[in-house]
């Protein structure tokens, strides 16, 4: 189970090693999340660099240059080496980019494939004796070549220290769980909503476990943040008893309801600070706060920071 909140002593470090023909959006969806929970937490939650096999500028499948900052090889120890290859990933199977992936799957404690990736990790023997998946128009190629492999057509595949995923879309899925995992619960829907807008998607349930009784809290916990609802009177709306909301919100989130029901509101008001455009007292009514001098109790206790605080850091 997750925690609801994690503050790792150090920032995670992670390795991006990219292959020309690369999917820009899935780079963007492994990146992008990561930036953002930096941001929300105003911490250095995670380190990167970005790689290439030879440590020269490499294209997207879209003509974007990329400057990486080193090459594979001078890679130190990481926590987190994800390999980005899309187009073309036959012509980078290669003895020695086998030679160099096996080097450098020794030095990261969890390797991930995206996309095409997987096709190059397995040929060096990364995913020897695993279960994984990869981008669904190769996966009968890929099964066909690698009967050491158990091959799924699955989003996202974790077995032990490697991860698999199908593409760009499932790239995000990925990414929102090592969050949870490295930061917690609450940074995860922080990041969430910044990218998703609300309630996840189709498909999105199950990275939040499966308990349906948990995403309608959720849900109804958003759609209320201007008018807060007593948590007997969330139980009542979704039709179950008190006890039974705090044990699945604990078992799921990590939190009780309590406490998640705070956070999505005080999100909400951080956000509206960051925006600029309306007065505290304004922010305070909007996220369920009867006067400015209540919010700010809220977030200097939440954040750390006033409201102006808040905006100040926004701005810079």
């Amino acid at each position: 189970m997750h925690k609801w909140t994690f503050s790792p002593e150090t920032p995670r470090r992670i390795a991006l090693l990219l292959f020309d023909q690369f999917s820009n959006l899935c780079l963007a969806n492994c990146l992008e999340p990561l930036r953002a929970a930096n941001t929300l937490t105003g911490k250095a939650g995670y380190d990167w660099q970005i790689l290439t096999p030879d440590g020269a500028a490499c294209r997207s499948s879209s003509g974007i240059e990329v400057l990486p900052h080193a090459a594979l090889g001078e890679m130190g120890q990481v926590d987190y080496l994800f390999v980005l290859a899309s187009y073309h990933h036959e012509r980078h199977d290669t003895p020695q980019t086998r030679q160099r992936l096996g080097d450098a799957a020794r030095k990261a404690e969890v390797v991930i494939g995206l996309d095409a990736a997987p096709w190059l990790l397995a040929s060096a023997g990364v995913l020897q004796g695993r279960r994984a998946t990869i981008h669904w128009d190769l996966l009968d190629a890929f099964t066909e070549r690698f009967l050491d492999i158990e091959v799924a057509r699955a989003r996202v595949l974790r077995d032990g220290a490697c991860w698999t995923c199908a593409g760009a879309m499932s790239a995000l899925d990925l990414t929102l769980e090592l969050i949870a995992e490295t930061l917690g619960i609450a940074t995860r829907l922080d990041v969430e909503a910044l990218f998703l807008h609300g309630d996840p998607p189709l498909g999105r349930e199950e990275m939040l476990g499966d308990d349906p009784l948990v995403r309608r809290a959720l849900s109804l916990m958003r759609d209320t943040v201007e008018r807060p609802l007593s948590l007997a009177a969330l139980a009542s709306a979704l039709s179950c008893q008190p006890r039974t909301l705090d044990r699945r919100c604990r078992a799921r989130l990590g939190a009780p309801p309590g406490r998640v029901y705070r956070h999505l509101r005080l999100s909400a008001a951080r956000k509206l600070l960051e925006d600029g455009g309306l007065p505290v007292a304004e922010v305070a009514l909007r996220s369920g706060y009867e006067n400015p001098a209540a919010l700010a109790r809220a977030l200097r206790k939440h954040y750390g920071a006033s409201p102006s605080e808040l905006r100040r850091k926004a701005r810079g």
